[in-house]
């Protein structure tokens, strides 16, 4: 029950840290909901405990109207993570559609081969797709 609450409070805490006012003064934000991650960049695969490094993650939005709101970094297991990414829709007339990238700041605790999945949207079934990236920690 303990590990429940302990991921849960991280998620909220990333996911209220990560937030970015992306939007334009005056605009009402009309809605929030899962940003598909087309594609995520991480400097180095292997990195030292105790250490920083940005992971990238790369996303289209519709410009004027769409901003990143955050990320739900969800703890599954000690060695394995889940990344979904939030964009807000405000009552702004929409733009082109433009590439943006957001970042996460990871700093590991523990050594061992840490397993990241990221959001990539769902299959026509209706299936979760996931672009996983592994970054060993020494």
């Amino acid at each position: 029950m303990r590990t429940i609450f302990k991921s849960i409070f991280a998620s909220v805490l990333i996911f209220s840290l990560a937030s970015c006012n992306d939007r334009l003064e005056g605009d009402e934000i009309l809605s929030t909901e899962p940003l598909k991650i087309d594609s995520v960049k991480i400097a180095q695969d292997t990195m030292d405990i105790y250490t920083t490094q940005t992971i990238k993650t790369y996303s289209q939005f519709s410009t004027q109207c769409e901003g990143f709101y955050g990320y739900d970094y969800q703890h599954v297991a000690p060695l394995e993570r889940k990344v979904i990414s939030y964009k807000f829709k405000t009552s702004a007339s929409c733009g082109e559609v433009a590439t943006r990238v957001s970042q996460i700041n990871f700093r590991p605790q523990q050594t061992g081969t840490y397993v990241f999945r990221f959001w990539n949207g769902k299959d026509t079934a209706g299936a979760n797709i996931w672009i996983e990236k592994n970054i060993v920690v020494q």
